[in-house]
């Protein structure tokens, strides 16, 4: 990725990091961390979020594990920021991904716990058009696995947002690398296709109705036809 200056966002205290790797070819192999090689994979535009009161986007370690998760499945980093744990701003900074042009997925990492200023799922919930609950199950399942009864305190959330797929992943570096690992990036292709589809569908839906609606049908015409005769033979 070529990087950008670090710049702090007006009006807000979030850090951004703006770029798209330019170091593979479009439309070329995408070869992932194992060494198979995926022809003509389309490399993915990520925004990237990380949520924290107590760090900054120089001192993520979050961040940058999803970051380098991404990378080495052969997608791009479109924007990465790092933000307070406030309502408000997280559901605006996600907001303002989705419009982007250059954005496929968005993943956040952090303020999904149980504390008080654990606010990222009830942020992002009301953004989401369709939530992708075995997600949660899934991850739910790895996440005791890995840390037994301590994973009850592990929210996750995933869904569609304006055709993008959306998820949210905990703060802590290894639980953020395990959900991106095992279950997001096997997946996200798919979604992503999915979800563009889906976005699709309602207006060429509403197109054809539409061209139905203004087409006169043939009935249609033989019944008003008769009822003209029916009224002159009075």
């Amino acid at each position: 990725m070529n990087e950008t200056d670090v710049s702090r966002d007006a009006g807000a205290d979030a850090k951004t990091e703006q770029g798209a790797d330019s170091s593979g070819d479009e439309g070329g192999e995408r070869v992932h961390e194992d060494g198979a090689s995926e022809p003509d994979a389309e490399a993915l535009g990520a925004g990237v979020i990380t949520i924290a009161t107590d760090r900054t986007l120089e001192s993520d370690p979050t961040g940058d594990a999803i970051v380098t998760a991404l990378k080495k499945s052969g997608h791009e980093i479109a924007t990465r920021e790092h933000i307070n744990s406030d309502h408000d701003q997280v559901q605006s900074s996600v907001s303002r991904m989705l419009d982007r042009e250059d954005t496929d997925v968005v993943v956040t990492g952090g303020a999904t716990g149980v504390e008080p200023g654990d606010v990222t799922i009830e942020a992002l919930e009301p953004l989401l058009e369709k939530e992708l609950t075995t997600f949660t199950d899934l991850f739910t399942a790895l996440a005791y696995e890995a840390v037994g009864t301590r994973a009850i305190t592990a929210r996750t959330l995933a869904g569609i947002a304006d055709g993008i797929p959306v998820f949210c992943l905990p703060g802590d570096e290894d639980a953020a690398r395990l959900g991106l690992d095992e279950i997001i990036l096997p997946e996200v292709d798919r979604l992503v296709d999915l979800a563009r589809e889906a976005q699709r569908d309602p207006e060429s839906e509403s197109a054809e109705t539409d061209a139905a609606d203004d087409e006169p049908t043939e009935n249609g015409s033989e019944d008003e036809g008769g009822d003209n005769e029916g009224d002159g033979g009075e």
